[in-house]
């Protein structure tokens, strides 16, 4: 049974998630205690996090930023905040989606079935299943410890960041339709804002960066993206 931790102050919101978790199956846990959250969620070890923006003492993008210093469990941002701006934000401090208020609460658990199915279920291990490292022309995936590792650097990939790069390095110097990638992050791409996925992109071309590989992700207008292997010259 897979555990969710509810983090959301507003009494009746909360409630009503936890009904609705605890009706599907999953073992729902609710805090209302937000002073360090970070401490609650290593207490209960849940597998996803329901998690407001909007909190006493510390916003949600702060847990999350907290929660990521010890986990990759799937965070999922629930806000009454509509802005573009909010959605972007809640992916840079490391949240896997974002739900809008007031939502559909049959919107909220096809997001919770399919965060749960990427992260510990039917697709968790497909590609490690066959591998669990790729080699693409010295730039090496590690799909068991979520790593990315080129010329004596490593960096640490969240499990959106590592699907991504994995399936662009499997298609490396072809171009991956936009949709093809929203399928690999998320199952129900009806409900995903196709902003989620440039912010992921942009987020993928930093970790690059850091390891000295540079305009490697290439936009295709209209297309899709495209890993040109630029980096064999330097290798």
């Amino acid at each position: 049974m897979y555990r969710i931790l509810i983090v959301e102050d507003d009494d009746k919101i909360a409630a009503i998630l936890h009904g609705y978790m605890e009706k599907y199956g999953y073992q729902a846990v609710r805090t209302t205690d937000f002073r360090d959250i970070k401490r609650i969620f290593l207490e209960q070890q849940p597998d996803l996090v329901l998690l407001d923006i909007n909190l006493p003492h510390y916003d949600g993008f702060y847990w999350c930023r907290q929660i990521r210093t010890v986990s990759n469990a799937p965070i999922i941002f629930l806000s009454a905040r509509v802005g573009e701006m909010d959605q972007v934000m809640a992916i840079e401090h490391g949240g896997d989606d974002y739900i809008t208020k007031p939502f559909h609460l049959d919107i909220v658990i096809a997001k919770v079935k399919s965060a749960l199915r990427r992260a510990y279920g039917e697709y968790a291990g497909a590609g490690t299943m066959q591998r669990d490292r790729l080699d693409v022309e010295g730039l090496v995936l590690d799909a068991a410890k979520n790593t990315m590792e080129w010329d004596g650097k490593k960096v640490d990939l969240s499990r959106n960041e590592y699907v991504l790069i994995d399936c662009l390095a499997k298609h490396a110097d072809r171009i991956v339709t936009r949709e093809k990638l929203l399928e690999a992050l998320w199952d129900d791409i009806d409900f995903v804002d196709d902003n989620t996925l440039t912010v992921n992109v942009t987020r993928v071309r930093k970790k690059l960066e850091e390891l000295g590989i540079h305009k490697a992700i290439e936009t295709i207008r209209g297309q899709g993206y495209r890993m040109n292997t630029i980096w064999r010259a330097s290798v």
